[in-house]
Parts: structure tokens; sequence; C-alpha cells
């Protein structure tokens, strides 16, 4: 997949193409019927499938104080759409100058003359251009205007669900610590990626030692917890079980920031200082809590340890 990080960039013989234009954060089931439709209209236009996003959440500009954390961060983003086959992502700049853009203006240089657009697709709640001003009312007004047609693609509903997939559930599921569920709506694993970096050490003294990531992770953790799931090493291709600690650690109340920590099952003298590596969440085992004393916390941890063992299928 191509990246193109400014209109500008776009060669002039590009096209024709699809567009999908959302904030896609997290990728997650809605969005991927937003790009598989995309896909499949490019192909019988005989056109280029792209996607068009921002580089932030745009109320990071225009209202910080309402602005969610990010299910995922923007190469994360990148990543998921270059894993759909997609032919090109245009990821735009989201400042002053892109929000004070007339929703026309909007069409006319970015979709018509630089991407040369002969469908748009959107969700129906799409916003964009100045003042949120346009939605897929005025892409059909403009649409005859400048030579595209316009694909509002129906809100996604898993089975069962009363409420439409969004961003907004993921958080909320990742919020309760529920992994299971929140894998379900984001169509993949719930997964953080990072470098394992060196911590205070302690799980080592508890007989129980964990690779730390580091503090720039690719996405939202889950709830402050214990879990099960597994810890990809990038750099050996090996896949370990693992028991997954996520939080501040209360017992000892001396880490002022949450931290991501794996315990690979059943491993010693395990090296992964410097490693890059995925931790997977599947199941979500019980909430962080405070221990009276070292004994409490390390038969927690033993009980911990079996049931991820358990639920990972290992018993």
């Amino acid at each position: 997949m191509i990246i193109f990080r400014d209109p500008a960039d776009v060669p002039a013989d590009f096209g024709p193409s699809v567009v999908a234009i959302g904030k896609f954060d997290g990728v997650h089931v809605g969005h991927r019927a937003v790009l598989e439709r995309l896909k499949a209209d490019a192909a019988a236009a005989d056109a280029r499938s792209v996607a068009v996003t921002f580089d932030r959440n745009p109320l990071e500009v225009l209202r910080p104080e309402l602005c969610p954390e990010n299910v995922v961060a923007t190469s994360r983003k990148l990543e998921l759409l270059g894993e759909l086959d997609l032919d090109a992502t245009l990821l735009l700049t989201f400042d002053r100058a892109l929000a004070s853009l007339a929703a026309e203006d909007f069409v006319r240089t970015i979709l018509v003359d630089a991407l040369h657009v002969v469908t748009v697709l959107v969700g129906r709640d799409f916003r964009f251009g100045r003042g949120g001003a346009g939605n897929p009312d005025l892409l059909r007004e403009l649409g005859p205007v400048h030579g595209f047609t316009v694909d509002v693609v129906d809100d996604v509903h898993p089975a069962g669900a009363d409420r439409r997939v969004s961003s907004t559930w993921v958080r909320e599921l990742l919020a309760a610590g529920d992994v299971a569920e929140a894998a379900k709506v984001l169509g993949r694993p719930v997964t953080v990626s990072g470098e394992v970096v060196h911590g205070l050490k302690r799980g080592r003294e508890l007989g129980f030692p964990t690779a730390n990531l580091s503090e720039m992770i690719d996405a939202l953790a889950p709830a402050d917890g214990i879990y099960a799931g597994w810890l990809d090493d990038h750099d050996t291709g090996i896949r370990h079980p693992s028991a997954i600690s996520v939080g501040t650690n209360p017992t000892f109340d001396d880490v002022d920031r949450r931290q991501v920590e794996a315990h690979v099952l059943d491993e010693s003298g395990l090296d992964l200082y410097g490693h890059h590596v995925t931790v997977e969440f599947t199941d979500h085992l019980r909430g962080m809590v405070a221990f009276e004393g070292m004994d409490a916390l390390i038969a927690q941890i033993a009980a911990d340890v079996t049931e991820a063992r358990g639920r990972l299928g290992l018993a």
C-alpha cells in the first residue's frame, strides 16, 4: 500500500480512484465493511482503492477537552489499513488550516484534483469541512458537478447487538476490561505493541519475571487488571503463552504510570530486553487490587498463572 502524507504527494497520473473517508480509529468491523465495499467498488470501476484519513482525531484540534484517547496510534492504523490490500492511503495532517477548509474546497482539491475520484464512500454520520458543513447529502450534490458518485455504507450491528459498531464502543469495552467482546467489535484480538524495557524487576524477585513494555505502545491498553494472553516476539518469531498485568502495582504504590507486563508461562531465563513484542489479550481474569503482604500477593500471582494456563488451553 502506498502512503501519501499530503495531496501534493499524489502523482498527477494517479487514479482514477474510489475513495473512503473517515477517522478509521481502530479499523474495527464497521470500518472494514466500508473498506471491503471500497475494494469492490474500485474493482468494478477499474480504479484505485484509496482510504483518506487523518493523523489525529479532529477533536484534538477542534475541541481538545472532548477528545477521547485513540484506540490505536496512527502508525498502527496505517499498518491495519495496509493489511486490507488497499492501493493507497492519504494521511492528512489535521491542523487549523485543514479544519478551516470549506467542504466544497475539500472535495475539489483533495478528492477531485489530487485523487481523481469516481466514487466516494462514507458512513451515514460522516461530517467534513469547516464547521462540519459537509455530509453525504452535500457529496451527492457535488458529485454530478465533479463527475463522481456517492456510496453511503450502512452501520454494522454484530449479531445479537442492539448498537452499531463504533470506536466509542471499543473504548467502553476496553475500559471495562472486556477484551473478549472488544475483539468481536474490532474483528481481531486486542493487542498492544512496544519495546521490552527494564523495570523495577519486582516480578523476578517474586518468582514471576515479567517483560515490561515501554511507555510508547501503539494502542489503547485495556483496564487495569490481570489477563490471559500471548506475547509475540517479533525478533525471534516465537509466540509465548502469558499472564499479563496492566496497571500501577497498587500493592507497592511506587509506579507512577500504567504498565503492561507479561509473565511468560513455563519459561525460565528468557531475555527479552530490547525486543519488539506484541501482547495479545484473550481473557480478563480479575481486577487490580492491593494485597496485605508479600505472601498474599505471591499466592494470588500463582493462582493467576494457573488460571491463565487453563484459559489458554495449556492445563
